[in-house]
């Protein structure tokens, strides 16, 4: 027998059908990946009705093959896949109704829009033109340009998000010209002469309408608070839309119960690391000593390698988990820049880990501020957050494990990097009282998130009230209080990313409960059956690992916290 084939027989052995790559769905799923490509690339401009319609008959189509499929006889694999597939389709469909339903109603601003979607729709076939045909209808959509023009100037100015609607077809009109006119410019003789000058002037007065579409915001209900941070609160009705999406079956009041529990434990931790460094209940004066403890200008990168040798050899010593040579191999480290700072104050992570720490062009205090608050002792938790076991093993392991599965979310992503900062404090990674000061200082803040990020989209709290609760409740610097804050609300993530830490972490810790403290699994294998799986929700990993029957109905309903 071939080397080769014995060590494949040898892993089917050892992991049984966990080693397998596929499920019944794989094949839909990667046709679907690769169709929707395929038409989004046709059908490239964004908003079209053209390309609205063409989506909307895709994804009822492979809704509708997946009904043909008899869901009791799938693998467990396969009606995981099923459900985590047949809920992103829904998803999808309804987010591209609401966008048709809104394009609709505004389309009274784009009188001149089919005539633009066809100039792009004769290019994509190469059809033959008549220049002179061609630049008569550029400098006729010229006429209707103008008059749009003259009427924007009088129209009432529209809802914030009305008018990014409107922007994003009126640039992906633009999109459509430029497409029609950089086909045929300089290639086609006729064309070239005859319409270059049209399509400028053309272009040009579109470019000039979508500006003042843009620019013609109403007044924001968002009023700054002094804060400079203007975001955009969904309110109690949408973020129980999302937390279903997301199957997390508690209310957001429910979450923020559970964060202030989890808070309850922190502070008692964080008094008794308090009391044994001589402060008392004085928590935030051993707050300060652990800040004060931060390296020389310079010093950080030799820091945070000797915190990795430190997680790895930590790891290896009580085998938690398979890591694999290449994933030890390729970490490597870079430096934030002093924008993205303002931003991410702390660490980033993944294959590379990005440094936050003060450069030449800050100011006193912000050098100051940056140094305080990635000290060693508040990296000991980040550093195996961003590398291994965390971040970077599971990118590691998402390129190599079902990667046809695409059911990216948060709770999976940073509630299993926070996972770890609970299993490593539970087994004494932390050497003294200050390395428990530092770890406490990240957990509290991953339940201050919870708290502040649900109450500002309740509508209950401001951004500055944000501020204020991280540099009172958790000790935060203030630079760093305002950079996590504004990232929050106004750096492009979804508006339960924040809570996904510690409620995804807490969902991992309750599994783990359920199958390594039941004596059912290792540490080892219950971690390295986990990051086989992907990434989806933590409930579909759950009923992988434990065999739980499935409809194809399913809907999300484990209560995994213990009040």
């Amino acid at each position: 027998m071939k080397k080769s084939v014995l060590v494949v027989l040898l892993l089917c052995i050892a992991f049984g059908s966990r080693a397998q790559q596929t499920s019944e769905i794989h094949h839909l799923m990667v046709n679907f990946q690769a169709d929707y490509g395929s038409l989004t690339r046709f059908y490239a401009i964004n908003l079209s009705p053209e390309r609205t319609n063409r989506l909307r008959t895709f994804y009822q189509s492979y809704l509708s093959q997946l009904d043909a499929i008899n869901f009791d006889k799938l693998s467990k694999e396969g009606q995981v896949d099923y459900i985590l597939f047949k809920r992103d389709l829904k998803f999808s469909l309804q987010e591209l109704e609401s966008s048709a339903k809104e394009y609709e109603s505004l389309n009274t601003l784009f009188p001149f829009a089919s005539e633009i979607y066809s100039l792009e729709q004769t290019r994509r076939r190469g059809t033959t033109i008549n220049g002179e045909q061609e630049a008569r209808k550029l400098i006729a959509l010229q006429g209707k340009l103008v008059t749009a023009i003259q009427q924007a100037k009088q129209n009432k100015a529209l809802p914030e998000a009305q008018a990014k609607r409107a922007t994003e077809a009126l640039m992906g009109m633009q999109d459509a010209l430029k497409s029609y006119y950089q086909f045929y410019f300089g290639y086609d003789p006729m064309f070239t002469w005859w319409a270059d000058k049209p399509y400028q002037k053309t272009d040009s007065l579109l470019k000039a309408y979508t500006n003042l579409v843009k620019n013609n915001v109403a007044v924001s209900t968002q009023k700054d608070d002094g804060s400079g941070i203007i975001g955009n609160p969904i309110g109690a009705a949408a973020l129980q839309e999302q937390l279903s999406y997301e199957m997390i079956p508690y209310t957001a009041e429910e979450l923020v119960a559970i964060a202030n529990k989890e808070f309850a434990w922190c502070d008692a931790e964080m008094l008794k690391a308090s009391k044994e460094l001589g402060f008392g209940d004085n928590w935030k004066a051993a707050l300060e000593k652990v800040k004060n403890s931060y390296v020389p200008p310079g010093e950080q990168p030799a820091a945070i390698l000797d915190l990795m040798n430190q997680s790895l050899a930590f790891l290896k010593k009580y085998d938690l988990i398979t890591i694999p040579p290449i994933a030890e191999e390729t970490w490597r480290m870079g430096m934030m820049s002093p924008q993205r700072q303002l931003t991410s104050p702390f660490f980033l992570g993944g294959e590379q880990i990005l440094i936050s720490y003060p450069t030449n062009t800050m100011q006193h205090e912000d050098k100051l501020m940056s140094m305080r608050g990635n000290n060693p002792h508040f990296s000991r938790a980040t550093v195996h957050h961003e590398l291994i076991a965390g971040h970077h093993l599971q990118q590691y392991m998402n390129n190599r494990f079902r990667v046809y599965r695409q059911f990216d979310t948060p709770f999976w992503t940073e509630g299993w990097a926070l996972y770890w900062e609970m299993i490593l404090w539970n087994m004494n990674f932390p050497r003294n009282a200050e390395d428990r000061v530092g770890m406490l200082f990240w957990r509290m803040h991953r339940c201050a998130r919870i708290i502040f990020s649900l109450n500002y989209h309740l509508g209950k709290w401001t951004p500055q009230q944000c501020i204020d609760f991280l540099v009172d409740r958790v000790g935060h610097e203030r630079a760093n209080a305002e950079g996590e804050v504004r990232r929050s609300f106004t750096g492009g993530y979804g508006p339960l990313y924040q809570i996904a830490y510690m409620i995804g972490a807490l969902q991992f810790f309750e599994l783990k409960r359920e199958l390594v403290d039941t004596k059912k699994m290792t540490y080892k294998q219950f971690h390295d059956a986990v990051m086989k799986e992907n990434s989806m929700p933590v409930e579909m990993v759950r009923a992988l690992l434990k065999n739980q029957p499935l409809t194809k109905d399913f809907e999300t309903n484990w209560k995994f916290y213990r009040f």
